[in-house]
């Protein structure tokens, strides 16, 4: 069963604030997207990994479902979309248990999991969750850790490491059924891609679409930097959709909008979505694309009409 990870067209789920949705239908409201997600031909559904609601998208006490057992309830309610975060943090969760975590979920959808990780950043969370949080250093040496441990479990290896942040001695992981595939979100080019050229099978690239190009350039030096083929290591872009079906309902939508999204999201109907992300995106190199529709995915038929529009950009 193994496979390397492809995220061609991802349907990401920031968002669980739903007018006049009590809690109790919540959840229902989140699986009815994902289900949408896999008929229009997405090919992966995304989780944020946090406890609290993101700054430029709500206030902190906004809903916010935990990332793995919304994924593990997505994956009894759909059948085909692979299932990620975008992306854990690493500070969350002892690295062995991440390994244990993601492989269940992966045995638990019959091979849908893919692992996205990342070094943590929400320093607030850390705050009041009573987590380590550390210098943005420290965070990168304690990812290049995690990943060393991981990685084999994930490849049903038993682990074994002592290191300055994390230990593992001899741990195992069963049941799997295959090697879970590994992603790195993320832009820096010095620590996120150096470790994404050494650990992942796919990088989604997370930064203003001004800065793409040359993201991806670098991407491509740092996997021939160790001997790697870039062609081996997969990505995508994490887009804010602002899209409705007419461009005034679309200009309404992005006018919610925090600026600091404003430089990496698309703004307009469907289709002038879609002519925006093959120039912006596709153009520039990346292999695929994952979508959040922040604003309004959650309202019945939006993901539809946003997925009809840009698969035809991936399939052909």
């Amino acid at each position: 069963m193994e496979a390397p990870v492809t995220i061609r067209l991802g349907y990401q789920i920031p968002n669980f604030t739903y007018p006049g949705v009590p809690v109790e239908n919540l959840f229902d409201t989140v699986a009815a997207q994902a289900r949408e997600a896999e008929a229009a031909g997405f090919d992966t559904v995304l989780v944020m990994d946090h406890f609290y609601q993101l700054p430029g998208i709500n206030t902190p006490d906004n809903p916010m479902l935990e990332s793995y057992t919304t994924l593990a309830a997505l994956a009894a309610s759909t059948s085909a979309v692979q299932l990620s975060t975008l992306v854990t943090g690493n500070t969350y969760r002892n690295p062995a248990l991440t390994a244990k975590t993601v492989t269940t979920l992966d045995v638990i959808s019959k091979g849908r999991a893919i692992l996205g990780i990342g070094a943590g950043w929400f320093e607030r969370e850390h705050h009041d969750y009573g987590f380590t949080f550390g210098t943005f250093g420290e965070r990168f040496e304690r990812l290049e850790e995690a990943l060393t441990i991981i990685a084999p479990m994930l490849r049903g290896e038993e682990a074994t490491f002592d290191g300055k942040w994390y230990t593992a001695r001899g741990a195992m992981n069963h049941p799997r059924l295959r090697t879970v595939p590994i992603m790195l979100g993320g832009a820096g080019e010095q620590k996120t891609f150096r470790l994404a050229a050494r650990f992942a099978d796919h990088m989604n690239i997370i930064c203003d679409l001004d800065d793409l190009p040359r993201k991806v350039a670098v991407l491509r030096q740092r996997c021939e930097e160790i001997g790697r083929d870039p062609a081996t290591l997969a990505t995508s872009f994490l887009a804010t959709g602002m899209v409705g079906e007419t461009e005034q309902e679309a200009k309404e939508l992005d006018a919610t909008l925090d600026d600091g999204r404003r430089a990496r999201a698309f703004v307009g109907t469907p289709d002038r979505v879609a002519e925006q992300i093959q120039e912006k995106i596709l153009g520039a190199g990346v292999d695929g694309i994952c979508i959040n529709l922040m604003r309004n995915g959650h309202r019945p038929g939006v993901v539809t009409m946003v997925g009809e529009a840009l698969r035809p950009l991936v399939t052909a």
